[in-house]
């Protein structure tokens, strides 16, 4: 099958990779040329703007972007918008707000053209794992881009089958799921990537736990030397807390057990506000992932002034003297 690719990251370039070592033909653009040359190396056509790309393209075409969510993904559509003709079909495989596709595809559907929202999860090792995919949009449409979600999406694998699925969407044990209406998917990854704010955090207070069980404050015959390394390795082999960000987690204490080359100030995307805002829009309970969403703003800020705060309303109420680490 043909595709259009706007946006060759860390992702965009490896899902064209993957398409192309699986028959389809990519036509591929990115507004850095070296991007684009080395997917054309390895058998890509390339564009050099939206335009060619465009008249590269047979009708009815199909054009993936694959672009930060925001104002480049809105103005790269906008440009599309002008380009693209009656029954073409255009992806956003981004992080995108699932609100603004809804707006888009009515925009999108004035003109005839199809909008899918496709939530892309499988980041730098999708190119080997393949990609699980939560996709919103027109159920023809959707099964006409199949042999595109067929080709990225990881396969069965050596997972086992789960019992009591016979009869269900057998796209779903394959790694992707058509999840409903435009912008359903990109609802689905934004949970998805909220609920991944809170494992991980789960994981990293659970290992600064034992870091500290060495610490001083306790008494000598409760302290330990825990080898982190080997506690993530151990269990990632039959642990029910095993997964694949434990699996990332063990290769990094492995190579550094102090993981000092790594910032203390963790980023947030997006999505996990966006979870948050909807658990709020239904009235759903969300400690967890709302704590986690907030320890991430809490690492960037450097001068912790709130914890001198409390430190100064403990010397108030009870004349506590804390002082900075030195």
């Amino acid at each position: 099958m043909q595709i259009g690719i706007v946006g060759l990251g860390r992702m965009g370039g490896n899902i064209g990779r993957r398409l192309m070592r699986g028959g389809h033909q990519c036509v591929v653009y990115d507004h850095s040329p070296d991007a684009t040359d080395a997917l054309v190396k390895e058998g890509a056509a390339g564009a050099k703007d939206l335009g060619e790309l465009v008249a590269k393209l047979e009708a009815p075409r199909v054009v993936w972007l694959m672009l930060p969510a925001g104002k480049i993904t809105e103005d790269t559509l906008g440009d599309l918008s002008k380009l693209l003709g009656r029954d073409d079909v255009v992806i956003d495989g981004g992080n995108s707000f699932y609100k603004d596709d809804i707006r888009r595809a009515a925009q999108f559907k004035e003109q005839g053209i199809h909008y899918v929202d496709v939530g892309t999860s499988g980041g730098v090792s999708g190119l080997t794992r393949g990609y699980c995919m939560m996709i919103g949009g027109e159920d023809d449409v959707v099964r006409r881009i199949d042999p595109i979600l067929a080709t990225l999406a990881p396969g069965r694998g050596d997972i086992p089958e789960t019992p009591g699925r016979e009869g269900r969407d057998a796209r779903v044990e394959n790694g992707y799921m058509h999840c409903g209406p435009v912008g359903s998917g990109h609802f689905v990854k934004m949970v998805h990537n909220g609920i991944e704010y809170g494992l991980m955090q789960a994981y990293a207070e659970g290992f600064h736990i034992l870091k500290h069980k060495d610490s001083k404050e306790l008494t000598e015959n409760e302290r330990y030397d825990l080898d982190l390394a080997d506690i993530a390795e151990v269990w990632r082999r039959g642990s029910v807390v095993s997964s694949w960000l434990l699996d990332l987690t063990a290769g990094a204490l492995a190579g550094d057990g102090s993981l000092d080359k790594y910032s203390a100030e963790v980023a947030d995307s997006g999505e996990g506000r966006w979870t948050i805002e909807a658990a709020i829009e239904e009235a759903v309970p969300a400690q967890v992932l709302s704590a986690a969403l907030y320890t991430r703003f809490r690492s960037r800020d450097a001068e912790s002034f709130p914890e001198r705060m409390l430190s100064a309303m403990r010397f108030g109420f009870g004349g506590h003297k804390e002082y900075p680490v030195k």
